[in-house]
C-alpha cells in the first residue's frame, strides 16, 4: 500500500471526518442520516455511489482522529476500491499518517494464505506540499518504526531470541549506519553480571547484551536507553500459569521499542546522541536454571536474594543499567520494560507507568505524551514501599514482602542500581499494560503495539531544538 503527499488527485473513495456539528452542514446529509449514521467517535457510513467514507468524530482533535482514521483503513481495506483520499492539514497530518499506518498494520508472516486487499494507493491531499512534506515524512518513519518494533514483538520466540536479536540489531546497524557492539556470555562473565547471567543459565540460547550507538556530528544531548529483552519468559521455576505463559514473546517489548526507537531517531537525523543497550534473555526452566532462595551478586556487587524467578526482568536490568552508566555519561537515562502485571492494575491495559525522582523530566514525558498520543501515568516512590524490598540475608530482594504497590516496588528495585549523580537524569517507563493488546483499541491493532517509539521520539524531537 502506497501513502503519497499531493495536490490533488481523483480516487476512488474520498474520506471525510464528521462532528455531530458539521454533519448538520453536510451536502449528503439527508442520506448519512438515512442510513443511521450520526457522527458517533468511531462510527463509520459508505456512500458508494457517491464514493464518500463518512467518519464520525468526536472532535477534529488528533487523538479522534488518529482513531477514526485507523477505522476507515481497515474498512478501505476490506472494500473492493484501489485507491483512496484524505483531505490534510498540519493539524491533522500526524493523525491522519498514524491512523493509516497503524490502523492499517498487519502481521501475516505465519499466516500460510495472507488475505489480500484491492486497496493500493491512500493518497494525503493538501493544498501546501511544501508546506507539510517535512511533516508528512517525518510522521511516515516514525509510524513505520513502530510498526518495525511491532513485528519484532510478534515474533515468535523459536524466531526470536537472544542471538537472533542481536543479528537484527546488527542489520539495522548496518542500514541506518550505527555503531554496534554485542557481548556474549565469555564477555558477560567477565563484566561480572551475575544477576542476568542467572536469568538466562536454562535456556538453549546464549543471553546478550547489545550496545548501539547513533552519534550525530553535533549533539545536543546524550540520551541512554536500556530495555528489557527477555525473548521468552516462562516464569522459571515459578512457574507461569499456562495461560498466563500465552504472549510471553511480547516480553521483549522493552528491548524492541528501543530499536525501534534508535531506528528512529536515526532516520529522522536528530541531533542527540543516542546509545540504546539491550539485556537479551530466555527465562527457562531446567536442571541449571536459577532458584528461589538463590543469592545473586550483580555487577554493582549488590547481592540480591531471588524470592520468585518470575521477577527476572529486574535481574536483567539492573546489570545492564549499571554497565550502561558505567560506559557512558548520559544527559538522560531512560529504561523501557514489561516489568509489572501490576502496572496494568494501577493504570490500566492502555496507560504506560513512569516512575523516577526528577518531577520535570516526568512533566516534560506529559507533555511529549500528549503530542504523540501515546497515554502514560506517573506512580510515585515513596520510602514506606521502599522497605518491602529488605532481605535478611543479601542487600536487596528481587520481589516486595507484600502484595500491593508491585510496580513502584520494581521500580525502587532499578532505582538502588541507579548512581547517586543519575537519580535525577533516569526515568523507568512499566510497558506490561501498553506494549501488547489481544482487544484492538485506538491505532492498535491485534497484538504488540509500538508503545514508547511515538512518546520517545516526539520527546527526543523537543530535546534537539531546546536551549
Amino acid at each position: 500500500m502506497n501513502l503519497d503527499l499531493v495536490n490533488d488527485i481523483k480516487s476512488d473513495v474520498s474520506v471525510e471526518f464528521l462532528t455531530k456539528e458539521t454533519l448538520k452542514k453536510h451536502k449528503q446529509k439527508k442520506l448519512l442520516e438515512k442510513a443511521g449514521f450520526e457522527a458517533a467517535q468511531d462510527s463509520l457510513c459508505f456512500l458508494h455511489e457517491s464514493g464518500v467514507l463518512a467518519c464520525g468524530v468526536e472532535a477534529l482533535e488528533s487523538d479522534c482522529i488518529r482513531s477514526a482514521a485507523s477505522q476507515a483503513i481497515k474498512a478501505l481495506k476490506s472494500s473492493k476500491n484501489e485507491s483512496a483520499s484524505f483531505s490534510v492539514d498540519a493539524k491533522s497530518l500526524e493523525a491522519i499518517v498514524e491512523g493509516v499506518i497503524l490502523g492499517g498494520y498487519e502481521y501475516n508472516r505465519y499466516k500460510s494464505e495472507p488475505k489480500e486487499t484491492a486497496l493500493q494507493d491512500i493518497y494525503l491531499i493538501c493544498k501546501d506540499i511544501k508546506k507539510l512534506s517535512q511533516s508528512f515524512q517525518e510522521a511516515v518513519i516514525i509510524a513505520e518504526a513502530t510498526c518495525f518494533t511491532r513485528d519484532l514483538v510478534n515474533t515468535t520466540p523459536e524466531d526470536l531470541h537472544p542471538s537472533s536479536l542481536s543479528e537484527i540489531a546488527k542489520e539495522l546497524a548496518k542500514e541506518n549506519k550505527l555503531s554496534c557492539k554485542v557481548l556474549g556470555e565469555k564477555e558477560l562473565h567477565k563484566e561480572k553480571m551475575g544477576a542476568m547471567l542467572a536469568v538466562g543459565r536454562a535456556s538453549r540460547h546464549e543471553s546478550q547484551l547489545i550496545h548501539l550507538t547513533y552519534k550525530p556530528k553535533k549533539a545536543k544531548k546524550v540520551i541512554t536507553l536500556v530495555g528489557k529483552g527477555l525473548t521468552y519468559d516462562s516464569g522459571g521455576l515459578s512457574l507461569k500459569p499456562a495461560t498466563s505463559m500465552v504472549t510471553m514473546k511480547m516480553d521483549k517489548a522493552g528491548a524492541c521499542a528501543i530499536l525501534g526507537m534508535i531506528k528512529a531517531v536515526s532516520e529522522l537525523g536528530l541531533d542527540v546522541e543516542v546509545h540504546a543497550f539491550i539485556g537479551a534473555v530466555e527465562n527457562m526452566i531446567g536442571g541449571d536454571a536459577y532458584k528461589p532462595d538463590d543469592v545473586l551478586v550483580a555487577r554493582s556487587k549488590k547481592t540480591v536474594e531471588v524470592r520468585n524467578t518470575d521477577a527476572e526482568g529486574r535481574l536483567v536490568l539492573c546489570d545492564v543499567l549499571d554497565y550502561a552508566q558505567d560506559k557512558v555519561k548520559a544527559d538522560y537515562i531512560f529504561d523501557f520494560a514489561t516489568l509489572t502485571g501490576a502496572c496494568m492494575v494501577a493504570l490500566g491495559q492502555y496507560t504506560t507507568g513512569v516512575m523516577g525522582h526528577s518531577s520535570k523530566l516526568k512533566h516534560d514525558f506529559f507533555t511529549a505524551a500528549e503530542r504523540s498520543g501515546e497515554l502514560i501515568g506517573s506512580l510515585p516512590f515513596n520510602r514506606h514501599l521502599k522497605k518491602l524490598l529488605k532481605s535478611e540475608i543479601a542487600d536487596i530482594s528481587n520481589v516486595s514482602s507484600k502484595p500491593y504497590g508491585g510496580a513502584i516496588t520494581a521500580g525502587l528495585f532499578l532505582d538502588n542500581f541507579i548512581k547517586d549523580e543519575n537519580k535525577e537524569k533516569w526515568l523507568h517507563f512499566d510497558i506490561a499494560g501498553s506494549a501488547y493488546t489481544e482487544s484492538p483499541w485506538d491505532c492498535n491493532v491485534y497484538g504488540a503495539t509500538g508503545a514508547g517509539v511515538r512518546l520517545m521520539s516526539s520527546f527526543l524531537k523537543k530535546v534537539q531544538t531546546a536551549k
